[in-house]
C-alpha cells in the first residue's frame, strides 16, 4: 500500500471514519496511480479503515487501472448496467456497518451523493474530507517534484515556439495552434490547460480567450501555458515585446517583472501565504497600478492545474518545504495593455526553485 493511501487511511482513524468515497479523478489517481476521465460515467474509490479499498470504474477502463499498479480489487460496470448497484453488492460484502463515511463535499455531485445514500442508508454521519485530501497533497515528494520539473522543461519549450513564431500579422489562434502542434510532436500528449495568447489591448482580460485578433508591431503578447507530464502539471506565463514599444508599456512590464522577482526573492519558509501576496502587491500599489492587479498572486498545483494553497490576502498559512505554487502578478490597464510573469516554484528549506526558465528579462522579438 503507497505513503498516500496510508495517510488516508489515518485520516479515517482520526477521525472515527468507516469508509472514505472519492469521486475526484486526479484525487482517484493520487491514490491509486490511475487516472481516467470517465466523462459522464461513474468513477469511484472507496477505502474502509479495515485498509481493504475498491475502485470501480467503466468496463472499458478496467484493464488500464490493473495496469496502473493498483493493488485493490478492480471492479468494471457495463454502460447498460446501473454502477450504484454493483457498488452495493461489492461493499455489503464488506460490512453492513459502515456508520461514519468520508466524501468530498467540494467534488461530489448532489445526484451521486443521493445514490450513495440510497445503497448505504445505514450511514448516520458524513465528514467532508476536502480539507484533508487538500493538506495530503500540499506537500510533494521528491518523485513528485521531479515529475513537475519535467513539465516546466516543457512549458520552456513552448515559449521558444512562442518567440519564433510570434510576428506581426499572425493570430492569437495561429500562435496557440503552432505551440501546441510543436508539443505533440515532441510527444507531449497533453496541455494542462487551454494555451491562452493574448496580443496587445486583448492581455488586458486576464481569463480571456485566444481570437483572430492579429499580433501587431509595438504589442506586448502574453502566452501563459502548461503541461501535463507523467499526470503532473506545469504553468507559467511570459510577456513579449513585438518590436519597440513605448515608455507606457515598458514601465508597465517593469513594474510586474520588478513584483515578480522580490516574490521569488522573498519566499521561504516561515512566511505566509499573505505576507508572500503582499510583497509583490505593495509594489504594483507603490507605482501606482494596484487596481489593476485584480486576482491573488498564486495558487497551489500538482496533479491538478488549480490546488491549495492559495497566496492570497487572509491565508495565513506558512510556507514549507515541498509546497508547490505559481507567483504570478500582472498588471491589466484596460483597452491599452496587459502583462503578466508567472513561475511555478516549489519551497526549499532555503526559500523556491522554479519549474521554468524562461528569461523574464523583456525579450523583444
Amino acid at each position: 500500500m503507497n505513503k498516500h493511501l496510508e495517510n488516508l487511511i489515518q485520516v479515517l482513524e482520526d477521525n472515527d471514519l468507516d469508509l472514505a468515497y472519492i469521486s475526484d479523478p486526479t484525487n482517484i489517481f493520487y491514490y491509486t496511480g490511475f487516472l481516467a476521465d470517465p466523462h459522464e460515467r461513474t468513477l469511484a474509490f472507496f477505502v474502509s479503515r479495515s485498509r481493504k479499498n475498491f475502485l470501480f470504474t467503466p468496463q472499458l477502463e478496467v484493464s488500464s487501472a490493473k495496469d496502473a499498479g493498483f493493488s485493490g480489487q478492480v471492479y468494471g460496470y457495463l454502460d447498460q448496467e446501473d454502477p450504484y448497484k454493483i457498488i452495493a453488492q461489492h461493499l455489503t460484502e464488506l460490512s453492513d456497518k459502515f456508520r461514519n463515511v468520508g466524501i468530498e463535499k467540494s467534488q461530489l455531485t448532489i445526484a451521486r451523493f443521493e445514490q450513495l445514500k440510497k445503497i448505504l442508508p445505514q450511514i448516520d454521519h458524513f465528514f467532508d474530507l476536502t480539507a484533508a485530501i487538500e493538506r495530503q497533497k500540499l506537500i510533494k515528494t521528491n518523485d513528485e517534484i521531479q515529475k513537475m520539473m519535467g513539465a516546466g522543461e516543457e512549458a520552456d519549450f513552448a515559449f521558444d515556439i512562442a518567440q519564433k513564431n510570434c510576428r506581426p500579422g499572425i493570430t492569437e489562434i495561429e500562435l496557440v495552434n503552432q505551440i501546441e502542434s510543436a508539443l505533440r510532436e515532441k510527444g507531449v500528449l497533453h496541455v494542462s490547460f487551454d494555451t491562452l495568447v493574448q496580443a496587445g489591448k486583448m492581455a488586458a482580460n486576464p481569463h480571456g480567450e485566444p481570437t483572430t485578433n492579429q499580433v501587431k508591431d509595438h504589442d506586448l503578447v502574453l502566452f501563459d501555458l502548461g503541461t501535463v507530464h507523467e499526470n503532473y502539471v506545469s504553468d507559467a506565463t511570459r510577456t513579449f515585446a513585438v518590436g519597440e514599444i513605448t515608455d507606457e508599456q515598458k514601465e508597465i512590464y517593469d513594474v510586474c517583472l520588478e513584483a515578480q522577482l522580490t516574490a521569488m526573492d522573498y519566499a521561504k519558509p516561515g512566511i505566509t501565504a499573505a505576507e508572500l501576496d503582499k510583497k509583490a502587491r505593495d509594489i504594483i500599489t507603490k507605482h501606482g497600478f494596484g487596481e489593476y492587479f485584480n486576482h491573488r498572486l498564486g495558487h497551489g498545483l500538482g496533479t491538478s492545474v488549480h490546488e491549495f494553497p492559495s497566496i492570497m490576502e487572509g491565508n495565513e498559512m506558512m510556507l514549507e518545504p515541498g509546497m508547490c505554487f505559481s507567483i504570478e502578478p500582472g498588471i491589466y490597464v484596460p483597452g491599452f495593455a496587459g502583462v503578466r510573469i508567472e513561475d511555478s516554484v516549489h519551497v526549499t528549506k532555503n526559500g523556491v526553485e522554479p519549474f521554468t526558465h524562461t528569461s523574464k528579462q523583456l525579450i523583444k522579438l
